[in-house]
């Protein structure tokens, strides 16, 4: 199996709305595949077609060498899931809530199931309906992971947590997941820029763009240009350009093909009387912002012509 999930021309509607057009991407075998957008993007819905609670209108999710739409019991046993709007049978302590769990899961490890329970520090005889909302989602983790499943979903796991519960959640997660393939929906960007290893981007529910997080951020850069007199946008802005801001001395952008010396060059070409110029790494909460903006002023211009 060389991917353990992709997906092939996938698209969902939903009456008159398209929420997942034409997607196709795959996961790297072991990887941690963060899926960003806005609200409304299409993430959860991309999800739940991935474990069959929606259908695909049209394209194909193939999850474990199996069409989506045809998943057995023995995938999902190798499969786990995680949402932030997860139901749990809050009746139950969380000590009967694991060994409830364990028939299901042929690859059950008590031992790892004990080791997670001391991990996360949860109380094995209290009730679920007790727990606070970190500790839930650290119940749900726990009781996704202590089967090793070979591919894991985490929809919005961080979503209104404090950050030592997220900081715990991501540790649980690195030392205890290290054979599974993981895919997290998230908008706590600086929690998933420490430890993703491929991002994905999706907006008005197609993908912007897949890859590997260090090529994204070596990619991109905020580029400041300070000039002797108020600046002047060329009229033949290069496409990698974006998001231009002016000041009376002033020019910043994003650059979103960040090369050195071709980058150095094409500044030199359009500002030739540039004082200073200024090229910074950006973090990957400020591609996003860039990226989103930059989306919506495309849509906007689309509108309006």
């Amino acid at each position: 199996m060389n991917s353990p999930l992709r997906c092939e021309r996938l698209s969902k509607r939903f009456g008159q709305l398209l929420a997942i057009r034409d997607l196709q991407f795959d996961l790297p075998d072991r990887s941690i595949y963060a899926l960003v957008g806005p609200n409304g993007a299409g993430k959860t819905t991309l999800i739940k077609m991935l474990v069959n609670i929606l259908r695909p209108t049209s394209g194909r999710c193939v999850v474990l060498d199996t069409d989506s739409r045809r998943l057995s019991p023995n995938q999902f046993a190798q499969i786990g899931y995680v949402s932030e709007n997860q139901e749990m049978p809050e009746w139950m302590t969380v000590d009967y809530f694991l060994a409830y769990l364990k028939p299901f899961y042929p690859t059950w490890d008590d031992a790892l199931a004990e080791a997670l329970l001391r991990d996360f520090q949860l109380p094995g005889g209290r009730r679920l309906s007790e727990l606070s909302r970190g500790m839930k989602m650290k119940a749900a983790l726990a009781s996704s992971l202590a089967y090793h499943p070979r591919l894991i979903f985490l929809d919005e796991p961080f979503s209104g947590l404090d950050a030592l519960v997220r900081q715990e959640l991501i540790e649980g997660l690195l030392e205890r997941a290290e054979d599974t393939t993981v895919l997290v929906s998230s908008h706590d960007l600086a929690d998933i820029e420490t430890f993703a290893s491929h991002i994905g981007f999706l907006d008005s529910g197609q993908l912007q763009f897949s890859e590997e997080a260090t090529t994204l951020t070596q990619r991109f850069r905020e580029i400041e240009v300070t000039l002797r007199t108020p600046p002047t946008l060329p009229s033949n802005w290069p496409e990698s350009w974006s998001n231009a801001q002016t000041s009376d001395s002033m020019v910043r952008f994003v650059e979103s093909r960040f090369d050195s010396e071709r980058t150095q060059s094409a500044i030199a070409h359009f500002f030739p009387a540039a004082l200073h110029v200024s090229m910074n790494p950006m973090p990957l909460r400020d591609i996003f912002v860039a990226l989103a903006r930059q989306g919506r002023r495309s849509a906007l211009r689309g509108e309006q012509s």
